[in-house]
This record gives C-alpha cells, structure tokens and sequence, in this order.
C-alpha cells in the first residue's frame, strides 16, 4: 500500500512541478511589468518641472546655475500663507537638491516682497491650535536650504516677510524697499526669529524699538543698520541678486556649503567654540580635490577648474 502511495506522490510531482514553474514564471512576469509601469510613471513625473499655485520658479543665469523662486499672490502683497510657506520649502528643497544650481534668490513684486503673515489665516486660531500644530515651525525651512538663499526685497517686507527675508543668507534691497516687525500693532509678537534675527542683525536697542512700535525702516535704514547687503535700482534689484548668485557659482559648490555652515554656526556657537568649529572646517577642505585644484591653479596662474569633489 505504501509503495502504491509513493508511486502517486512521484506521478503528482511530475504533473506539479511543470505547472508551478509555468505559475512563478507567469507571476514574475507580471510583477516586472508593474514595475516596469511603475518606473515609467515615476520618470514622467521626476522629468516634468514642479508646478505651483503662489510662486513662480525658473533657473536663470549661465548654464541656469542660479534658481529664481518669485513669490506669487499680487492682490494679497504676498502674503504668506500655509499654501505659500508650504510650496516655497518644497521649491527650495527641490533646487537645492539640482547640481546644475549654485544659488537661489527669492523675490517678490515690485510692490511687496512679502507683507507679512496671512492674518485672515491666524485671525481665529485658539492657543491650543497653534501649540497643536506648532504653528509656524515649517517656515524654518528655508535655513536648513545648504546652498546659498539671496533675498532680493522690493517694497514692503514686514512681520513674516521680514523674517523670511532675514532667514536667507544675503539680502539685497531696492531703494523703496521698507522693513519693519509690526505684530505689535495687531496684538501679538513676531513669532518665526524677527526678536532674535532682528537683534542680531541692527543690535538690541534698534530691535527693540522696531518690534516696539511696530514701524518701517527704509532700505538707507536697512542698510546703515546692518540688515541689508547693498541697495540698488527696484527693477535692477533682481538682476542684481542672479548677478551675486553667478559669482557665488563660479567657486565649489562643496566649499560653499562648508563656508555658509561656518558663518551660520556663529549665531550659536561662542566665539571660542565657533573658532575650534571653523578650523576643523578648515581642516576638512584639504580631504576634497576642490581644495587641492583651487590652491594648484593659484600656484600655476590659472583659473581653476572645480568639479564640486
């Protein structure tokens, strides 16, 4: 009985095998044309450009090596809304994740950088909602971007536009550009770095008396005060900005991101901690051969030729 029994067994597996292998071979094929769905999906949408409802985001400069991000809500002054903050972290991820871009400017209109946070947004919101959500936590990440962010200021930057324009790592302003912190005037406090950006950049006492009365200061202010790089024409403001951008580019991309980490780290850091940091910064540079070419065609009287290693 046994015998009869193995005998059945063996006849089975020869039927068996052949099917289950046509199975598995059926059922890979599928899998690879999913996959092969999949990858042409992904493709499609990782080749067409971003596309956003409050900026405009286009790459300008030689060979595009510098990204233009423009602040897009006209008849509300830019406001910055959620929306906005929430589509301008995700442009300036994505051009600071594209090797071809050196540098990024963020511009506004002629009228408005930005004028401030969305207060139609905020008008209803209760404590809780805010410490829920930890309302405006997001807008910090404009300064977790590693390539340099320009800020190119035409017209009013007040409260939020202020601080965005303060998160980024230059600021150029246009001669009728206006600063100014006036949360004050509307019963609250600047709540994204303006008492601590502020105070840093035009010292306590001028900080003090911008967050405390609430008013503008002109471009010739921002400028005297520390808080602007230079001041030029409104409609060269832009150009201006691309042109600083394509110089910033002509250097390695790598030794940019060190520098900018360096200068960033002395906001936190004590002068004798910030000098120890620097150095081993330093030190680091001779591991790339940016630092090795750079110090090579100095040498030999040539311009050098990084490739960003």
């Amino acid at each position: 009985m046994a015998g009869v029994v193995r005998a059945r067994l063996l006849q089975l597996q020869h039927v068996l095998r052949p099917m289950m292998a046509v199975k598995r071979a059926n059922e890979n094929a599928r899998i690879r044309q999913s996959m092969s769905a999949v990858a042409l999906v992904n493709g499609r949408c990782m080749s067409s450009a971003p596309s956003y409802d409050y900026l405009l985001v286009d790459k300008r400069g030689e060979s595009g090596c510098v990204g233009l991000v423009t602040l897009n809500r006209p008849k509300a002054l830019n406001a910055l809304s959620d929306p906005l903050m929430i589509e301008l972290n995700s442009a300036l991820q994505t051009l600071d994740a594209d090797p071809t871009v050196a540098a990024i400017v963020i511009t506004g209109s002629d009228k408005a950088f930005a004028a401030g946070a969305d207060i139609k947004q905020m008008e209803d919101q209760q404590f809780v909602d805010c410490l829920k959500v930890n309302f405006l936590d997001h807008w910090n990440g404009i300064t977790k971007i590693r390539k340099p962010v320009i800020a190119a200021v035409n017209g009013y930057a007040l409260g939020g536009g202020c601080e965005v324009a303060m998160m980024c790592d230059i600021v150029l302003a246009g001669e009728k550009a206006k600063f100014g912190q006036p949360e004050i005037i509307i019963g609250t406090i600047p709540g994204s770095g303006g008492t601590q950006r502020l105070t840093k950049a035009v010292g306590k006492s001028r900080a003090m008396q911008m967050c405390l009365t609430g008013d503008m200061i002109t471009a010739q202010q921002a400028n005297d005060w520390g808080l602007v790089s230079s001041i030029h024409p409104p409609d060269k403001l832009v150009d201006e900005a691309i042109k600083l951008g394509e110089r910033i580019a002509t250097h390695s991309k790598v030794v940019v991101a060190v520098c900018k980490e360096a200068v960033n780290s002395s906001f936190e850091l004590s002068l004798g901690e910030g000098v120890k940091f620097e150095k081993r910064l330093f030190h680091a540079t001779f591991a790339l051969n940016d630092r090795k070419e750079g110090m090579t065609a100095f040498v030999q009287k040539r311009k050098p030729n990084f490739t960003d290693t």
